[in-house]
């Protein structure tokens, strides 16, 4: 672990147009309190004053202060400035800040001048986080939770950033790998103290905790709210063509993505844009429409187009209200991959030329902006009811857990039908490991606790 006192502006860097009112500079390591106090008493630097004087403020408490040239000893700024004594710190180490002026010059003085000093190094990116993930004050998931609450754009994202930044992870994948360990220590138990008075029903108990265990990861697995609140809920734009569709894909952006023609056929490829509907993230796909064609670029694009709508996670069938709308619904429902009427949502277009009135349709204008806001509840409403299936638990968030966790399940279902009892604690030992990779805690000398503790063997 580099010992080296490091320094960043924790702010947005300020700019010409948007200056910023404050900017805070960070510090973290052995030497921030010394820099504190030698940008902030003149001449203290040149003097070799020793930061453990009575110039250095109590911690965790704000005072006012001037902040220097530490070698010119010219004024920069005045400010508020804090420290924090290692280990109740973010990272952990001895750490301090500034809290200056958000101008331009101010900022770039203020980082000179604690480069000057030679006691501190610029932080590389994230390094701050990772210091306070190697003295122990956060896991792996709670860091990246950190980094997905700064790169949420819409409000469910910062939900769910926070509560993985707030441990919810972490406490589910250690609750497996308490499980994990629990029954891993009674394998290990019967292979290393055969001749020992174990527990009854040892076998039984070793099999129910991989069964849970495998069925608790395959779940897991199995939910894939986490991808779509990170990449976007896809809801595919499908109907006949001239139906509106790329009409109403304009109307939900605010802008002309699509182009929209009165000839039928326009559309040949999958247009996206990408849209905030009740803070859910949204990709919105517009796609060619359903007919058949001799045109060999057109079938491409109603390929594309019934792809789209069999991967999408929610569809929007949108008809012509002047049309035969209810047999053009009826068939194309019919010839639709995993439509579910409960979450799809049929939208009859055109209203303002010909009426249309069901239970279970949208009436919409895309021309009046009519029926808008009731199209925009429904799918708020279903994006939200397939996004809380099975809300009970944190989602799964990343490739990198998804990746250990697929490792993990294969390993429990090899143990399941191992043919030796050491091959089956071997891929169970190989299944906890994966998990640790997650969270960043491998800690294998935790089985010998829990086989002492269980069984009380040698005493």
């Amino acid at each position: 672990m580099d010992d080296a006192t490091i320094y960043a502006l924790a702010t947005p860097v300020p700019s010409r147009a948007h200056p910023g009112a404050i900017s805070v500079i960070r510090l973290s390591g052995p030497n921030a309190p010394d820099v504190l106090v030698f940008l902030t008493e003149p001449r203290a630097f040149e003097r070799g004053h020793s930061a453990r004087d009575p110039a250095l403020p109590e911690p965790r408490r704000m005072v006012v202060r001037t902040l220097y040239d530490p070698l010119s000893g010219e004024a920069i700024d005045r400010g508020l400035f804090v420290w924090f004594e290692a280990p109740h710190s973010e990272t952990g180490e001895m750490m301090a800040e500034l809290h200056l002026h958000g101008g331009r010059a101010v900022v770039a003085a203020a980082l000179e001048a604690v480069g000057r000093l030679g006691l501190c190094r610029l932080a590389e990116p994230g390094e701050f986080t990772r210091r306070a993930f190697e003295h122990g004050k956060l896991d792996l998931t709670e860091a990246e939770g950190i980094a997905d609450l700064v790169a949420s754009e819409t409000e469910q994202q910062r939900r769910l950033a926070l509560q993985q930044m707030d441990g919810a992870l972490h406490r589910l994948y250690e609750d497996w790998r308490t499980l994990g360990l629990a029954t891993l220590a009674h394998l290990e138990a019967a292979i290393d103290f055969p001749d020992e008075d174990l527990p009854a029903g040892i076998a039984a108990r070793v099999r129910d905790g991989v069964v849970q265990l495998q069925a608790e990861i395959g779940a897991h697995l199995g939910d894939r709210r986490g991808e779509r609140l990170r990449e976007g809920v896809h809801i595919a734009l499908i109907g006949p063509p001239n139906a509106g569709k790329s009409s109403l894909l304009n109307l939900l952006a605010r802008r002309d993505a699509a182009i929209v023609s009165e000839t039928a056929g326009t559309t040949r490829d999958v247009i996206e844009v990408h849209l905030d509907l009740g803070g859910w993230p949204v990709v919105l796909a517009d796609t060619a429409g359903l007919r058949d064609s001799g045109d060999a670029i057109e079938q491409e694009g109603v390929r594309r187009a019934r792809a789209r709508a069999a991967g999408a996670d929610l569809r929007v069938l949108v008809l012509d209200a002047s049309g035969d709308w209810r047999a053009a619904r009826r068939d194309l429902v019919a010839a639709t991959d995993r439509w579910d009427p409960a979450r799809d949502i049929v939208v009859v277009n055109k209203v303002d030329l010909a009426a249309a009135d069901a239970a279970d349709i949208v009436p919409l204008s895309a021309t009046s902006g009519a029926g808008l806001p009731e199209l925009l509840a429904r799918l708020e409403r279903s994006a939200g009811l397939m996004m809380e299936e099975g809300a009970a638990v944190p989602p799964l968030t990343r490739a990198r857990h998804r990746e250990a966790l697929a490792e993990a399940h294969a390993c429990l279902g090899r143990a399941l039908v191992a043919p030796e009892i050491a091959l089956a604690a071997e891929d169970l030992r190989l299944a906890l490991r994966a998990i640790g990779r997650i969270t960043g805690t491998v800690r294998v000398e935790e089985l010998l606790d829990v086989i002492f503790r269980d069984f009380c063997i040698g005493k």
